[in-house]
């Protein structure tokens, strides 16, 4: 139809090649593949162009309704996909599982109600209806089931009797159609007809087939002669819509684009439906790829009650960004933060580190191939362009709750083809940067996580080496928290370091970390991943070129902070570059602006610099910059010099 009207196609291949078009709505389907699904035997020489004035043909009729774009070497119909009927009937079923009877009841009726005959029975040519078709008749039938379980349930069984003995007379050889009518009538009083009904129904199999009932019918059987109460037959209950991901060619739909009263997406279950060929023919399946959660989570109350606020803006689109400097625990407050809210998605929790600031980063287009294998696309289904991975990733997310979580990320660019575009769905997603354009261009919230509180980063110790070793020396403890500048992952490592060695006392351990040349060496595990110095090498490697030596020569600087003049001074550079380099500085939290127009640097971003400063900068340039420091303190007076 367009736009209400009823579309004249004829009998002969442009209703196959609209057929084709039609079934995988939004794919590229090449003139190749259309010619093997158009002609059953072997095509004639001018196949190509009869696939081409077919396509010319159905633009003119679908002018204003749907576009059909050339791509490549093929072609692509571009349109709402519960303008499709399988697509909308799909949706509908999906939306049933979870729903309570009499609503799922009555999604079931209106997606069974989409159909009109067999499917694709008015289009030509056993191939197209073959390929297409598979897994219609099942989906629809597996609709049929659900409907009488939840019928059945709900204790409307005349209602149930009346429409099992219409869909029987179509499916005579269905088993589990025929336990739900069995189950049917006995709940009405009527077990001898139920049992009366079973003997038919195994003659016929016999006479049919030469085979005897299966389990379930079988055991609905024996329920029924026991006079055990009608209820829900063993095989009933969440059902798939269609077969699974990667049990074959693609469903496809009739030929015919639905549009006007009654068949507006919007008008009845919410968006628009994701299942079109192309996409899982069942609804995807409910994943969970959350790392675990670290069993001695603790503090974090501040940033947990933001992210609870998160929820509170559902269900509009919503994304929050994490950011803070490396070793901060950013992904462990992320994941336990998604491990306690799983109930607020329930259709699942998608996992992934981006890698944002290794060499090389995980790709989007790459992450999108796994979020679609995870959500059941299978891998000949996934296209190839970034943009239609994304829209295919959000258009399986639409009309569902899923939370995404999307580790280490490098910058906005990087994560922003990953974000749900459905209300109902959050993005969690954690950086050493602040993804300014995440926040300007997307909406996204920003949260800083900083270093822990003095009694947060006393519990950590406490939860990894005991309260008691921790409470014989607590100001020992409290040395080393500060030393470790109450960072999580220093933390960790000189918790792991002092476990490693129960010998050893807290004050002891903490008096070699008073050694400033050797404080970064000893906070390491002595694995390239679970070091301070990694960490902010990673950083510092992710800095323009300007900045980075900027970072290098704050480390020829006496104190924790420092001005924007002073800094300029130290690089011998204009203040506005300098001031820019500082932003850099901060949106990498290796600084911290201060509001009284100051930089503040952690002790150990400090020491890190001065390393960096007397390996990567000459004798030189050091001298240089120290003059311009003393020259700039002798004019402008010490300050925070």
């Amino acid at each position: 139809m367009n736009n209400g009207r009823l579309l004249g196609l004829g009998t002969g291949r442009l209703r196959t090649v609209a057929a084709i078009l039609i079934s995988e709505v939004n794919q590229v389907i090449t003139v190749g593949r259309m010619i093997d699904l158009a002609w059953d035997a072997d095509p004639p020489a001018r196949a190509r162009g009869v696939v081409h004035n077919h396509v010319h043909r159905l633009r003119q009729l679908l002018v204003g309704q749907a576009e059909i774009a050339t791509r490549g070497q093929g072609y692509v119909l571009l349109a709402d996909p519960c303008a499709v009927d399988v697509n909308r009937f799909r949706y509908l079923v999906s939306g049933a599982h979870e729903a309570e009877p009499r609503t799922a009841v009555a999604k079931l009726r209106q997606a069974l109600g989409l159909w009109r005959g067999e499917a694709l029975a008015d289009v030509p040519g056993e191939r197209v209806r073959r390929t297409l078709g598979v897994g219609l008749t099942q989906a629809r039938v597996a609709a049929l089931q659900e409907l009488g379980a939840k019928l059945l349930l709900l204790g409307r069984y005349g209602e149930l009797i009346t429409e099992l003995t219409a869909w029987l007379a179509e499916y005579p050889l269905h088993e589990e159609l025929t336990a739900l009518l069995m189950r049917a009538l006995q709940a009405s009083g009527r077990q001898a007809e139920a049992l009366d009904h079973y003997h038919r129904t195994r003659r016929y199999l016999k006479d049919q087939l030469g085979i005897d009932p299966g389990p379930a019918l079988s055991e609905t059987y024996l329920a029924v002669l026991g006079g055990k109460p009608a209820g829900a037959p063993p095989f009933a209950g969440r059902t798939a819509a269609g077969p699974g991901p990667g049990s074959g060619p693609r469903p496809g739909s009739g030929p015919r684009l639905r549009s006007g009263p009654g068949h507006d997406p919007g008008t009845s279950s919410g968006p628009a439906a994701p299942y079109g060929s192309g996409y899982p023919s069942a609804p995807p399946p409910t994943v969970d790829q959350l790392p675990p959660r670290i069993a001695d989570f603790c503090g974090r109350v501040r940033e947990t009650v933001a992210l609870d606020q998160q929820l509170d803006r559902l269900p509009r689109p919503d994304c929050v960004v994490l950011a803070g400097a490396g070793g901060t625990g950013k992904t462990t407050l992320a994941v336990h933060w998604a491990h306690s809210h799983k109930d607020e998605f329930p259709d699942g929790q998608l996992f992934a580190d981006l890698r944002g600031f290794e060499r090389p980063p995980m790709r989007p287009a790459t992450v999108l191939a796994m979020f679609l294998r995870a959500l059941g696309v299978p891998e000949a289904r996934i296209p190839e362009p970034l943009a239609e991975r994304s829209a295919l990733y959000r258009s399986l997310l639409a009309g569902r709750r899923m939370l995404v979580v999307l580790d280490n990320a490098g910058t906005a660019e990087q994560v922003r083809p990953l974000l749900p575009a459905t209300p109902g769905c959050l993005a969690v997603v954690t950086s050493r940067r602040r993804l300014s354009g995440l926040v300007v261009r997307d909406g996204a919230a920003l949260l800083t996580v900083g270093p822990f509180t003095a009694e947060d980063a006393l519990e950590l110790l406490g939860n990894a080496l005991g309260r008691f070793r921790v409470e014989a020396d607590r100001d020992a403890a409290r040395a080393l928290v500060e030393r470790c500048d109450r960072l999580p992952l220093a933390l960790r490592i000189a918790a792991a370091r002092l476990m490693a060695h129960p010998d050893w006392s807290l004050g002891h351990w903490t008096a070699k970390l008073a050694d400033e040349r050797r404080r970064l060496q000893e906070l390491s595990a002595h694995d390239a991943d679970l070091a301070v110095e990694s960490s902010l090498f990673l950083s510092y490697r992710a800095l323009s070129s300007g900045a980075a030596r900027l970072f290098r020569l704050l480390g020829l600087h006496p104190g924790p902070d420092v001005d924007a003049p002073t800094a300029a001074a130290l690089a011998g550079r204009d203040p506005e570059r300098t001031h820019r380099h500082l932003a850099e500085l901060g949106d990498a939290h290796l600084v911290e602006e201060q509001a009284q127009g100051s930089y503040l640097r952690s002790d150990l971003v400090r020491i890190y610099a001065e390393q960096l400063v007397a390996v990567e900068e000459t004798p030189t340039e050091r001298d240089l910059a120290r003059q311009r420091l003393r020259d700039h303190t002798a004019w402008y007076g010490p300050g925070r010099c």
